[in-house]
């Protein structure tokens, strides 16, 4: 468990501090006026998958959010490969290798298919070609000509997916890739996460359905009021599922 006495967390048992490719510190954000975060802690290694759990409402989007640099009243310390990244600007912070999919999913709908996916820009090399692209998603290589108005939502959720592993990005964000879709989408969309996985992506995952995080997922961290208030790995799951039920509300 992470000690949670203490304003930021411990490291875990395993790995180093050399694996830690993000570094989130007493992160604080503002909407406006309403304060948000206060105080976020975690970290994520290289290679991992790491789940922000939390109730609606919690600070977990915020979270992503900031990190990015789209929110930009925000205070405290994110680190990214060393580096401090929180005065920089969401367009340098991409550039760095970072990409978000937001919840909404940013699809545009006069676009077809092959048009939204090669609108961003490549910020890095490495990015996937579009035959690597297709052998993930290859729903999308069938529909290539429909506009994002015809996509049903699980294909615009692998879209919007699809569209960030162009750009060069190896740490993907990920905000409710889950959200509103079938049983067999959420299973391709956990199957497309452990390929991911494999080819040395790290990713960092806002879920509310931890059933299905837990299949994908090393760690997990769980927001609430706008912290982090408890933190475990994978393996640890069946000891902490009354936590889980307390927090989570399920």
């Amino acid at each position: 468990m992470l000690d949670v006495s203490s304003s930021v967390p411990r490291e875990p048992a395993t790995g180093s501090a050399a694996d830690v490719v993000l570094s989130v510190e007493n992160l604080e954000a503002w909407y406006g006026e309403s304060h948000v975060l206060h105080g976020i802690n975690f970290n994520v290694r290289e290679g991992e998958v790491v789940t922000l759990l939390g109730r609606n409402g919690a600070g977990k989007t915020t979270t992503l959010k900031s990190v990015m640099g789209i929110i930009t009243k925000r205070a405290g310390s994110v680190r990214f490969l060393g580096k401090e990244i929180i005065r920089t600007s969401s367009d340098k912070i991409a550039r760095q290798g970072i990409a978000i999919c937001p919840e909404e999913r940013g699809i545009f709908s006069s676009l077809d298919v092959r048009e939204n996916l090669l609108l961003p820009p490549t910020v890095r090399p490495g990015g996937l070609p579009l035959d690597q692209i297709f052998e993930l998603f290859p729903n999308l290589k069938e529909r290539l000509t429909s506009q994002g108005t015809k996509l049903s939502g699980g294909e615009q959720q692998m879209l919007a997916i699809a569209r960030i592993l162009r750009t060069g990005a190896r740490f993907l964000m990920l905000d409710e890739p889950t959200e509103g879709l079938a049983p067999v989408i959420i299973q391709q969309i956990g199957n497309t996460i452990a390929r991911l996985k494999s080819q040395g992506f790290t990713i960092l995952l806002v879920e509310q359905n931890f059933r299905w995080a837990s299949t994908v997922a090393d760690r997990f961290y769980i927001v609430e009021h706008g912290k982090v208030i408890d933190g475990f790995a994978s393996a640890e799951l069946p000891a902490n599922m009354d936590k889980l039920h307390t927090y989570l509300g399920v």
